[in-house]
């Protein structure tokens, strides 16, 4: 039995090789003995195993697999629901051992005999479960199965389909109440009269139409006009936010806080511990503004879309999101995001960073009157950021969640808080940097800002932002928006 464990099973089984081995025996003694009917028979039992071989390898049966996740998009730590359903396309009498193929993540792959006995209408169900502790998408499948000749000689596994992408979003934490809406009604909007900046709809008046109520006629603007003219109802608009989520491979990949480990397992997704924590920050902020009907605008550090290069955003280039269908595109396009950019990074760029010589030529490249070429668009929180920020002045809190910032980049951030009706920073930072001189910039510029790492808790980093400061940070953004320097 030892020696037929090491024979390979891909090309025959115990039986067919010992087919075999009867054929090569019954040939042997076809020669010894000079017997015509051994020969026969010694033809015959090598022969049939090969026949078996090739017809399994040609003829094979097919199958059509349909498989369905249940949620579609499940969240991390969540479990989904994977329900297949197989129907033979060819016809064959012998039963079918399959197995679903799985990353290694999600344990051992479920093995089922086909048909079930449950079949009808020549199609068979099943049911099983997966859950991922980690975000990103992940091939389920293809189911291979085994099959057999007729006499059970030779064997072969192939797959019979090309299985299915199941997504991992990140799951969001349940963040507190804090102030950064400011002044919202109930239900979580703002009437046009108090904006900041009034749209288009703040018409005070409009024509008078039937059945409308005369206590609303506006006599000034009907004599004015000519014509009955009523008063417009107060229109109400939507609460807005932006997001501005930092994805550079050298803000998140460098220092002893933020481990880098390459590719994830069985997902490529490019990532750290850092950036998780990023990622699941903006996935609870993103949700806990939603739920209180903000519209959303997420950008890159370069003022691009935050989804361009995640390969699960059902709309890349998309940047504003509204209502729940907008918060699952954010989710979905959270689940394959990574970090992106030079994947070099040098030390002693960090450690020459506070020298006057550093300082002046990345002031240099930010804010030279020729900083809007090809080498101005690859430094962060550039003049294109700014010119998306503008667009939608002061409709909103902004909130930045980054990196490891330079002095330099953290002088580029600045101004940005004088765009947004209140301004939020998470700064991630690690045990190897210090960060004060970076977030006293920032918070000169009217920007709340808080430095985290990756074993912050998340609620109390939110939390932060209602602790202390926030007349000062006020007081300061609205210096900046009457045109005051930024710190340099």
């Amino acid at each position: 039995m030892a020696l037929m464990d090491r024979l390979p099973k891909h090309l025959f089984t115990n039986r067919g090789w010992g087919i075999l081995a009867a054929g090569a025996l019954s040939l042997g003694c076809a020669y010894v003995l000079g017997r015509r009917d051994l020969l026969t028979l010694a033809v015959l039992l090598i022969v049939l195993p090969i026949v078996a071989l090739a017809g399994v390898r040609v003829l094979k049966p097919k199958f059509q697999v349909y498989r369905e996740f249940n949620p579609s998009t499940v969240e991390t730590s969540g479990t989904t629901t994977v329900r297949l359903a197989v129907a033979r396309s060819s016809y064959s009498a012998r039963h079918v051992i399959m197995e679903e193929q799985l990353p290694p993540r999600f344990g051992e792959p479920p093995a089922f005999r086909f048909p079930a006995r449950s079949a009808s209408g020549g199609t068979s169900r099943y049911e099983y479960h997966l859950r991922s502790g980690k975000r990103g998408q992940f091939r389920i499948g293809p189911v291979t199965a085994e099959f057999s000749d007729p006499f059970g000689l030779s064997l072969r596994r192939h797959a019979i389909d090309d299985g299915d992408i199941l997504t991992v979003t990140p799951a969001a934490v349940e963040l507190p109440v804090t102030g950064l809406a400011g002044a919202r009604g109930n239900d979580g909007v703002t009437a046009t009269r108090i904006r900041a900046n009034p749209s288009d709809d703040d018409i005070m008046t409009r024509e008078y139409r039937h059945g409308d109520p005369m206590r609303r006629v506006h006599w000034a603007a009907t004599a004015r006009h000519g014509q009955l003219m009523v008063r417009q109802e107060e229109s109400v608009t939507t609460p807005e936010a932006t997001l501005i989520l930092d994805q550079r491979f050298r803000a998140f990949a460098a220092g002893t806080g933020s481990v880098f480990g390459g590719h994830d397992e069985d997902s490529d997704l490019v990532t750290s511990t850092n950036f998780e924590w990023i990622v699941t920050a903006a996935m609870s902020i993103t949700a806990h503004l939603a739920e209180r009907n903000y519209s959303l605008r997420l950008l890159d550090s370069f003022g691009g879309p935050a989804f361009r290069r995640s390969r699960s955003a059902p709309d890349p280039e998309a940047e504003e999101f509204s209502a729940l269908g907008g918060l699952q595109a954010i989710a979905e396009g959270l689940a394959a995001v990574e970090l992106s950019g030079p994947r070099h990074t040098r030390m002693e760029h960090h450690r020459s960073e506070h020298s006057p010589e550093h300082q002046h030529s990345a002031e240099h490249k930010a804010d030279s009157p020729g900083a809007t070429s090809a080498e101005n668009a690859d430094f962060p929180f550039n003049d294109r950021l700014m010119d998306k920020l503008s667009a939608h002045r002061l409709r909103g809190p902004l909130l930045a969640l980054v990196g490891n910032l330079s002095l330099a980049e953290a002088r580029a951030l600045a101004p940005a808080a004088g765009y947004g009706a209140n301004a939020f920073a998470l700064v991630m930072t690690d045990a190897s940097r210090n960060n004060e001189e970076v977030l006293e910039i920032l918070r000169l510029a009217g920007w709340r800002a808080a430095a985290v790492t990756s074993k912050t808790p998340l609620t109390a980093a939110w939390s932060a932002f209602d602790e202390g400061g926030i007349v000062e940070a006020a007081d300061a953004a609205m210096d900046v928006r009457r045109g005051a320097a930024v710190p340099r």
